[in-house]
């Protein structure tokens, strides 16, 4: 454990969010946690001060990370408190303040010249297990490729790319692991693998903030955002903070599927990102006895959805044994058979989708509306 004495001076030393208070007698701590040398710690500011308090959280996570023992330090914003916790300064802000609901256009990240979101409207689709095929799919295809997990209370990629070691910090940003040819940062990479995340909303956002915008990702041609599944808060935060060039969507044929695929359609739609295209994934299987094919969740309802909504069907993903196989043991199909009939599928896909980025059309950042 490490001495929290030591952690009470260091944030103390920090000042909150007046300016002057220490940041351990603002009242604006929200939470602090500590395992395995590495330290979580939530700050409770006004929404509209966010951007204020910024060189606040910064100056408490390079504090922590002066700690004898810290070998991470993780700090982020929240605009909510524990019931009952005092204002964290003197002064609040009325609703309809002028910061709130702005609208306004992410800024770029450096050096990576695209950012594609790979989600889906719901989970068990297997779209982590997609997301990591594809990245390495592109990176064979000569792409300087990053994959971000951005699926905080789930994150797959730790088991997927066959990762257990801990990130190293250097000049304050977190140093990508890397697998496979592709540079990964995940929250599961600074975690224990069973250690539940129980953080609310405006933690996870900021959490995701973070882990997109202090990493050192170096030059990359793609950075590919493995989303959480659903269309909440991780979503609209990752729309509002990053240029995203493209989203994809993946699913399954069946109906129930599809129902929520739509609804992952139609939200990149509305803050106004660019869809690359729908896949199905778990389309159809191959008997590995009789060779016999059986469409155990119906098959072509992906790409039948995509005709409708005028958005590229990138193509069809097979229930496999080996792909289940290969990706629980931390080396994915394309990179343990990358000769094989299942990474052809994946490389067609990765051609699509890198002739997609590479249209004029989608070189631009979209600009970010939220009706």
């Amino acid at each position: 454990m490490i001495d929290e004495n030591a952690i009470a001076e260091a944030l103390g030393a920090v000042r909150g969010p007046d300016g002057s208070t220490p940041l351990t007698r603002s009242g604006a701590i929200g939470g602090l946690t500590q395992r395995d040398g590495k330290v979580y710690l939530s700050i409770v500011v006004d929404a509209a001060e966010a951007a204020k308090a910024e060189p606040m959280r910064a100056a408490a996570e390079r504090a922590l990370r002066g700690v004898a023992g810290v070998t991470a330090a993780i700090v982020t914003l929240t605009a909510e408190r524990p019931p009952g916790a005092p204002p964290a300064h003197g002064h609040s802000h009325q609703p309809g303040a002028k910061a709130a609901g702005r609208p306004r256009v992410p800024e770029s990240v450096a050096g990576v010249r695209n950012i594609i979101a790979v989600a889906s409207g719901k989970g068990g689709v297997g779209k982590s297990t997609v997301a990591a095929n594809l990245a390495i799919a592109m990176a064979q295809e000569g792409w300087r490729v990053g994959l971000l997990d951005a699926d905080v209370f789930g994150p797959s990629a730790p088991r997927l790319f066959g990762l257990d070691e801990k990130p190293k910090v250097e000049q304050s940003l977190l140093v990508p692991l890397v697998a496979f040819g592709v540079k990964v940062i995940s929250i599961g990479l600074m975690i224990d693998e069973e250690a539940p995340v129980v953080w609310r909303g405006p933690m996870v956002m900021s959490a995701v903030t973070q882990l997109l915008r202090e990493v050192a990702w170096g030059e990359l041609d793609c950075l590919v955002v493995d989303m959480p599944p659903g269309t909440g808060d991780v979503q609209l935060t990752m729309a509002q903070s990053a240029p995203l060039a493209g989203a994809i969507i993946v699913s399954t044929p069946q109906d129930l599927a599809l129902i929520d695929a739509r609804r992952g359609i139609a939200m990149f739609e509305k803050v106004k990102i660019p869809v690359l295209g729908i896949i199905e994934n778990m389309s159809y299987f191959i008997c590995p006895h009789c060779q016999g094919r059986s469409d155990i969740f119906a098959h072509g309802g992906a790409r039948l959805e995509a005709e409708k909504r005028g958005v590229a069907f990138l193509g069809e993903v097979p229930l496999d044994l080996q792909i289940r196989e290969t990706s629980d043991a931390g080396r994915p199909i394309v990179a343990a058979a990358p000769d094989g009939p299942h990474a052809r599928v994946f490389r067609a896909i990765a051609r699509a989708v890198i002739g997609r980025l590479d249209a004029p059309t989608l070189r631009a950042a979209p600009k970010i509306v939220i009706g």
